[in-house]
């Protein structure tokens, strides 16, 4: 596959990235993985699809090199480390690994980052998060809601929506993967819930809502609730369609105290209720 470039350290302190191979030793966002160091701050994020069936191919290994010279202290790869806390090393991989989708030996772009032990990774943590994260089961909500879907609701009334916690439908749910002697845990957690009420309007609950009770009357939901305005007789079929749609916030770390990242994940499901107008009796 060949050796990796490492590129003469700029005299700048704090050099701008760019994305060539061997066009400059500092660059600090890599395509398709988040990429932190060993210890890091664990804020680089990368978005992953629902999951699918395409899973990614693992055409060869990545080339881990130590940056030589390293970078002057004070640069921002450094991550707010001092050089005698380890070392900043930069990282290529293929690009059906690096998440280009391409064949071959093309060689994406350089990742660079900071650890504190020299790593032994030969594969990209990213990808073996990826791969975890295609284990778990993830489903959409396990919607709950008053009026339930078969009866019938008041319109003006209030409408309490709520998912039934599992690892499942809101986690905590986690998986494992691994390769080129690391493994990679990834821990999956709803961060939040967007409603589609089927009138138009959406509503956003950070918690998993709470259950309706028949002694809450005409209270409001604490943490996720709506009112509707019109009947659902002014809909397509005489019901309002309600789509629940979570988004799984995805955390994954290098076992060990490795390498950290963050992918994101949605899944939706959907009911449909009936609201009716108040009969006033003359």
């Amino acid at each position: 596959m060949g050796t990796s470039t490492v590129a003469t350290a700029a005299a700048d302190p704090d050099p701008k990235p760019t994305t060539g191979v061997g066009e400059c030793a500092f660059v600090e966002i890599c395509v398709g993985a988040g990429v932190g160091g060993s210890g890091g701050s664990g804020n680089d994020k990368a978005s992953s699809p629902s999951k699918g069936s395409n899973k990614p191919s693992v055409p060869g290994p990545c080339i881990v090199t130590k940056m030589e010279p390293q970078p002057p202290a004070g640069s921002s790869v450094w991550e707010g480390h001092s050089p005698d806390e380890g070392a900043i090393y930069t990282r290529v991989c293929p690009l059906a690994i690096a998440g280009a989708g391409a064949a071959g030996g093309l060689m994406g772009p350089p990742q660079t980052f900071w650890a504190a032990t020299p790593p032994v990774a030969t594969v990209d943590p990213a990808l073996l998060a990826q791969q975890a994260l295609d284990k778990m089961t993830l489903l959409g909500p396990d919607i709950q809601i008053t009026p339930k879907p078969g009866g019938k609701g008041v319109v003006g009334m209030p409408v309490w929506m709520w998912t039934t916690e599992s690892a499942e439908t809101y986690g905590p749910n986690s998986a494992s993967a691994s390769a080129g002697g690391i493994t990679v845990t990834a821990t999956a957690k709803v961060k939040r819930i967007v409603w589609d009420m089927g009138d138009g309007t959406t509503v956003t609950c950070t918690t998993a809502g709470t259950p309706y009770k028949a002694e809450f009357g005409k209270k409001d939901s604490p943490d996720c609730g709506a009112r509707y305005s019109d009947p659902s007789s002014t809909q397509p079929g005489g019901r309002y369609h309600v789509t629940a749609t979570s988004t799984w916030q995805v955390d994954w770390q290098v076992n060990g105290g490795g390498e950290t990242g963050q992918l994101a994940a949605t899944r939706n499901n959907a009911v449909d209720i009936n609201v009716a107008e108040v009969q006033v009796l003359n």
